[in-house]
């Protein structure tokens, strides 16, 4: 019986290769996907097209499904994509190739002889698209867009295990809106909430693409900044308090001053933990507070 017709019906894709590993089917998904014609792919072997299968892990797979009857799977957050196949739509800009689930197991002949392998391949682009968008929302703050503080947790520990591992320097800043209460209290909850997204985003846009903003709590923030000594690290909270004194924040028709302390630690690669680095950036912006506040103090 032939069952062609019904394979090129079904919205995934089907491969059979025989104990050869030669292509015997290539359904019509595997067509359109891959712009491979099953007339030219059928009969030659399968690496001959897709030299990046030429790898133990398949070949062996395909040897327990050949020798012991195995159904084999190839996860996509283990190994992404079997074939590498562009991803179907423009809408996948994190993706070079189709993120693939496939399913591999044995086809067996009148005698009861594996014959056969087939291959079954899912594109799970959408789904692996969808759990990312959403990770990225829990880990960002609704208000401003920025990481949240358990994001923030969780950078800071990888971070100080790759400080560790490679002896780079390791610094934070930790800031926080002067009187901010005062400017709720004036200008209401939206004003207060819009000068945090202001801050924000005037912090991000003079921080680099490899250090991690946080709002933290309330009206504080933390910056990690990977590869920065304590002295880069005192240099980069004087230009934030500078840029945020120098602007003035037009709400509603009204002109609002704000301005920020901030307190600056490091990583000492042998005695600290993300509990005493964000312990001592919180006691220095304190020191800050208590000396006058729109100042910059490193911890002792």
């Amino acid at each position: 019986m032939n069952f062609s017709q019904v394979f090129d019906m079904v919205d995934i894709g089907l491969v059979i290769l025989d104990r050869d590993l030669h292509v015997r089917h290539w359904n019509r998904w595997m067509h359109l996907h891959s712009g491979i014609d099953p007339g030219s792919i059928t009969g030659s072997i399968v690496f001959d097209t897709f030299p990046n299968l030429k790898h133990p892990r398949f070949i062996n797979k395909c040897k327990a499904v050949l020798t012991f009857g195995n159904f084999c799977f190839f996860s996509q957050k283990l190994h992404h994509y079997l074939f590498p196949f562009k991803p179907a739509s423009f809408f996948y800009p994190d993706f070079d190739f189709m993120q693939q689930s496939c399913t591999m197991g044995p086809l067996r002949g009148e005698n009861g002889s594996i014959e056969y392998i087939f291959i079954a391949v899912h594109d799970v682009t959408d789904t692996v698209t969808f759990e990312q968008k959403l990770m990225e929302l829990n880990r960002k703050d609704a208000l401003t867009g920025v990481q949240n503080r358990r994001s923030l947790e969780i950078n800071l520990k990888e971070e100080i295990e790759r400080t560790r591992r490679y002896r780079h320097p390791l610094s934070m800043i930790m800031l926080d809106i002067d009187h901010f209460k005062k400017v709720n209290d004036t200008y209401g909850h939206q004003c207060g909430d819009y000068i945090l997204q202001q801050i924000a985003l005037a912090i991000e846009k003079i921080t680099r693409s490899q250090d991690i903003l946080a709002r933290y709590g309330g009206e504080e923030f933390c910056c990690l900044l990977p590869e920065t000594s304590i002295e880069g690290a005192k240099l980069l909270a004087e230009r934030f308090r500078k840029k945020i004194s120098e602007k003035a924040y037009s709400y509603l028709d009204k002109s609002i001053a704000v301005t920020i302390s901030l307190g600056v630690s490091t990583l000492k690669e042998e005695t600290d933990t993300a509990e005493t680095l964000l312990e001592k950036a919180d006691s220095a912006l304190y020191a800050a507070k208590n000396s006058g506040r729109n100042r910059v103090e490193v911890e002792i």
